[in-house]
């Protein structure tokens, strides 16, 4: 396939992708949670509306992702994707606000929350497939790593939005649960309507500007169960994404369920008006943990360099695992504060020192022409763990009576687990390059 070697241009317009999809979900983090608590106050019904998106997740980036690379068009294989479905992802952020506005009943704000969904996956695969397709090999570490930036910039951006505006919200109102005096303000639509700009105008510029490459000829063109079958076949690979599975579960027990685990901490119980009461300090820790992520990812390649792939996962692993065990005995905001800051650390380290793997396993079973569907099974995999988590993790807290301090420890333990896996990777070091 012709590639077009570096260009910045189509780096920072995939960073500007990256940026407007981190913001989209920062979103849903932030707010579809406490928005969903002025409907319900069961952990397992919230969960399960939440984990709509791994579903969602584990099927559409496979199925348009394997699509894509047969696509034949003047447009391109995957920027016809990335301009559909980030318009829509765009119109589905003014339908989540419109919806909660308009007081529709819990099926209806449900739905809205999963047209988000399956609008933002319409596009998963193309979007992490476009780099490889228009960035030569040998520039793709300076690509990643600047649309990386972009992305956990995205988070910073939304959190520090909405706690920015939650603030002038409770100054405005004299209310002190953050999320109720932000409904009680216009700031409320704010953060909905700066999403959808930027969805959508991301996606726009991708389309407009950012050129691919002539599309291969495909001669020996695998099935989906082909294609499937042939990555499930390898034993490290089953290792390695059953590992990856256990600690983004660990992980999205924290994102879906923060509120929670901080009302029942902080005060004792989940109860819409804890949770709402605690929304300002949450979206706080959320920016507090991605930039921690970013200090543990900054010597992730040296520490990676140092130790090996097998040993710097290990210790990424355990960093990110102990402060969850703690998470079972804290009591206070300074010590929540602590813990997460840890975490974040050793979340930075095990991303960064896990990433070349994803890489050096999918290539071991890509062709230059197949980057859509192999990617789309990488995107399926860190989807599934949102599905699991928000079902498995809002049963377990209903089972153990609304406690939602029941999930630091457990997903500690899931980290833990893991660890044995890569440890018994055969090929882990095999190729360092």
């Amino acid at each position: 396939m012709e590639k077009r070697g570096f260009s910045w241009g189509v780096v920072l317009g995939l960073a500007l992708l990256g940026f407007s999809r981190s913001v989209g979900w920062a979103l849903n983090k932030g707010l579809s949670f406490p928005l969903l608590s002025s409907y319900t106050e069961s952990a397992f019904v919230k969960g399960t509306i939440l984990a709509a998106e791994g579903f969602i997740g584990l099927f559409i980036p496979v199925l348009l992702g394997y699509y894509s690379d047969t696509l034949r068009s003047r447009h391109g294989r995957r920027r016809p994707f990335i301009m559909v479905g980030g318009i829509l992802a765009g119109i589905a952020v003014l339908m989540i606000y419109t919806a909660y506005a308009m007081g529709v009943p819990l099926w209806g704000f449900a739905l809205t929350l999963g047209f988000f969904y399956l609008s933002m996956h319409i596009y998963t695969a193309q979007y992490r497939a476009l780099m490889p397709d228009t960035v030569e090999s040998g520039h793709r570490g300076t690509a990643s790593g600047v649309i990386t930036l972009l992305e956990w910039a995205g988070n910073l951006f939304l959190f520090g939005l909405a706690g920015y505006l939650i603030a002038k919200a409770v100054s405005m109102t004299g209310e002190n649960e953050g999320i109720k005096a932000l409904t009680q303000t216009p700031y409320l639509k704010i953060p909905f309507l700066i999403t959808a700009v930027v969805l959508i105008g991301a996606a726009l510029f991708v389309y407009f500007i950012v050129r691919e490459p002539e599309a291969p000829e495909i001669d020996d063109n695998e099935s989906l169960a082909g294609y499937l079958r042939s990555i499930v076949e390898n034993r490290d690979f089953l290792k390695f994404y059953t590992a990856q599975t256990l600690w983004w579960m660990s992980f999205e027990f924290i994102a879906i369920f923060l509120y929670g685990i901080l009302a029942f901490i902080l005060y004792g119980s989940a109860s819409e008006e804890n949770i709402k009461a605690v929304t300002s300090l949450g979206l706080y820790l959320m920016a507090l943990f991605n930039v921690t992520v970013l200090i543990g990812a900054l010597p992730g390649g040296i520490i990676y360099d140092k130790l090996g792939r097998r040993l710097s996962i290990i210790l990424g692993g355990i960093i990110f695992a102990l402060p969850q065990l703690w998470g079972w005995f804290i009591s206070t905001k300074t010590e929540v504060t602590i813990a997460l800051g840890i975490a974040g650390i050793g979340w930075g380290i095990l991303m960064a020192s896990s990433y070349p793997v994803i890489g050096d396993l999918l290539t071991k079973f890509e062709r230059e022409a197949f980057t859509g569907r192999y990617y789309g099974f990488f995107e399926a995999t860190r989807s599934l763990p949102v599905l699991l988590a928000g079902t498995i993790g809002g049963a377990i807290v209903q089972l153990a009576g609304e406690n939602y301090r029941v999930l630091f420890p457990l997903g500690a333990v899931l980290v833990l687990l893991a660890m044995p896996m890569i440890w018994f990777m055969k090929n882990l070091e095999a190729e360092k390059g």
